[in-house]
């Protein structure tokens, strides 16, 4: 057996298996948190953070219809919060479950209703336990480890194609007229599409999710700086909240 650590407030010890004959035990500690801003009346954010289930959700739509849907993906996540163990499957199930969801609590001129989700899955892959990071839309998964800090999630967006084929420089990104278009999303009449990786879950290592709420306002150095500087998880969010 081994011992997993990351020491904070909201701490949870949680035995993983990893193999026919053994556990691993790993104490989390984690923290949420979301602010309408000073620009809006309405917050479109949502979030989950239910052991193995990790997620944040950004709608878009009018009104309150972003905040309909990003609150319906949270929501069904949150459903498989308590498991031993979340599949592609079970993921994908509680989409499609919100999709129907928000099909049904918006109003027919809400076309454009849909959200981004983001997020990790605690678990465990083959002898180790591991992450699986997913992600549809442009809501990121970052880690600092070791002083790295790297982003862990590719944007489903206008200019990051852009970027991706060399049209635009990612500077130039951060001003582009089309700068919040999205190519995936759950809800807007298309089956969501995620993109998933593995990450492995090792001592120390500190994860950051968030919609473009925090990303679009502040650097990968200020990020960085603010992760590195709190000594708990709700120290961090609360001041890159505020920041």
């Amino acid at each position: 057996e081994s011992v997993v650590t990351v020491r904070g407030e909201n701490a949870v010890r949680r035995r993983i298996r990893t193999g026919a004959n053994s556990d691993t035990e790993v104490v989390l500690s984690w923290y949420g948190a979301t602010d309408v801003g000073l620009r809006r009346e309405v917050n479109q954010d949502s979030y989950v953070c239910i052991p193995p289930m990790f997620a944040v959700a950004d709608g878009m739509g009018g009104h309150a219809a972003g905040e309909i849907a990003s609150e319906a993906v949270v929501r069904r996540l949150a459903e498989l919060g308590g498991r031993d163990c979340v599949s592609h499957a079970d993921f994908e199930a509680a989409l499609d479950d919100a999709i129907e969801d928000i099909e049904l609590n918006v109003g027919e001129t809400d076309l454009g209703t849909g959200t981004t989700v983001t997020g990790l899955i605690l678990g465990s892959d083959i002898d180790e336990p591991s992450w699986t990071v997913f992600n549809i839309g442009d809501s990121r998964v970052y880690q600092l480890y070791k002083g790295a800090f790297s982003q862990l999630t590719v944007d489903h967006s206008v200019v990051q194609h852009l970027i991706d084929t060399g049209q635009i420089t990612a500077q130039e990104a951060e001003t582009h007229p089309h700068s919040n278009v999205i190519t995936r999303a759950v809800g807007l009449g298309e089956d969501p599409v995620a993109d998933y990786s593995r990450l492995a879950l090792i001592p120390g290592q500190r994860l950051l999710i968030c919609s473009d709420g925090l990303s679009k306002e502040l650097t990968d150095v200020g990020i960085q700086h603010y992760l590195e500087e709190a000594t708990t998880a709700r120290e961090a969010a609360d001041n890159l909240v505020a920041a």
